[in-house]
């Protein structure tokens, strides 16, 4: 089993288990020793992994850190571990005493659903305040994969992490920033942008105005960039499998059946819906005279929804089956109305998965 997988087995024994798990030494045991493992390090191997690894800071003699990862003989990351459920920005001025004293280039402070590494890149022996590496991962994406790549016991090298880890570091943090601006633009970052277009000075009642202006700027150029990812990512999916689907839509001989491209464009837009909450290889479809309809698991018995488009008209429904199979129609102007439909879609598709 890859880092992936091991990582996605522990997210779903995560989501699975943490309501019943009460304290930290069954976090442990239950999240953090798994992710351990899955980094290839021997946790029951005292040598390589210490538990309870004793740092004493200044008067303070016999202090103790959750565990230790050793290499070559002298400590290379400081873990400490907290329940799952604790606030991890309530905890890490303990690891930064521990950091302090020790050999270890890297901390790590989890509550076995999120982790954040630290280093010492800003003040040499001083952790940093900020983490260059942090996930929830339950929700990990692969550009964080990669880098807790680095950390595992084959591939460790802490040169080469250091190296890359301040660009993270520096990265992350400016995306925050941007991220921040982007929700709740600030006074200068709306100055910045309303005197590259006002003719005047910007006094506050302009300010004002441009507050609002930036973010519903923000806002639309947003969702103009998700349409034309989405159109793209359609046009893409289209195209890729257009060979197959040309055999799938020429008609047999003896048959009325024609499926056509809006059958088809929509099913794809249905696909670019649910694919957030399901696999897109369990959705099928079948073609019939009077209708369209979309399948899960290429199964008449859990029917998502049916596409009622008219051949002599612009007349298009669709019938989407709720809870109990409970059929809702919806008239639709254009495919693109289909995206309104997302809630319902997606209801369909957990009601037939919370029956097995």
């Amino acid at each position: 089993m890859d880092l992936k997988d091991s990582l996605k087995a522990i997210a779903d024994r995560v989501s699975k288990l943490k309501e019943q798990i009460g304290t930290e030494e069954a976090t442990k045991n239950a999240f953090i020793m798994p992710f351990l493992q899955a980094l290839g390090y021997d946790v029951f191997n005292p040598v390589e992994v210490v538990p309870e690894f004793t740092a004493d800071i200044g008067l303070k003699k016999g202090e103790k850190i959750d565990y230790a990862i050793i290499k070559d003989g002298v400590p290379a990351i400081l873990i400490e571990c907290k329940h799952w459920a604790q606030d991890l920005n309530l905890h890490d001025g303990q690891l930064l005493r521990y950091f302090h004293v020790s050999q270890a280039k890297f901390g790590l402070l989890t509550n076995g659903v999120s982790y954040r590494f630290f280093s010492d890149l800003v003040q040499q022996n001083k952790m940093d305040e900020k983490p260059f590496l942090e996930f929830d991962i339950t929700e990990i994406n692969d550009g964080q994969l990669e880098e807790l790549k680095k950390f595992h016991k084959s591939s460790f090298d802490v040169d080469s992490i250091v190296n890359t880890a301040s660009d993270l570091k520096y990265t992350n943090e400016l995306k925050q920033l941007i991220k921040q601006e982007l929700i709740n633009p600030s006074v200068d970052f709306v100055k910045y942008f309303a005197r590259q277009v006002y003719p005047s000075i910007v006094t506050a009642k302009v300010l004002d105005q441009f507050t609002s202006l930036t973010k519903k700027s923000i806002q639309q150029h947003i969702s103009d960039l998700i349409t034309e990812r989405l159109k793209t990512a359609l046009t893409k999916e289209g195209e890729s499998n257009k060979e197959s689907a040309l055999n799938e839509l020429t008609p047999k001989e003896g048959t009325k059946i024609v499926t056509t491209d809006d059958e088809l464009e929509a099913f794809m837009i249905v696909k670019s819906i649910l694919r957030r909450n399901v696999d897109v290889k369990r959705l099928a479809y079948r073609d019939a005279q009077s209708y369209f309809a979309v399948l899960l698991d290429d199964n008449n018995r859990k029917t998502v929804c049916r596409l009622y488009f008219s051949m002599t008209s612009d007349k298009k429904s669709v019938t989407v089956f709720g809870e109990n199979k409970k059929e809702m129609k919806f008239d639709i102007g254009s495919l693109e109305d289909i995206f309104d439909l997302s809630d319902e879609l997606m209801q369909s598709v957990a009601w037939y998965d919370n029956q097995n």
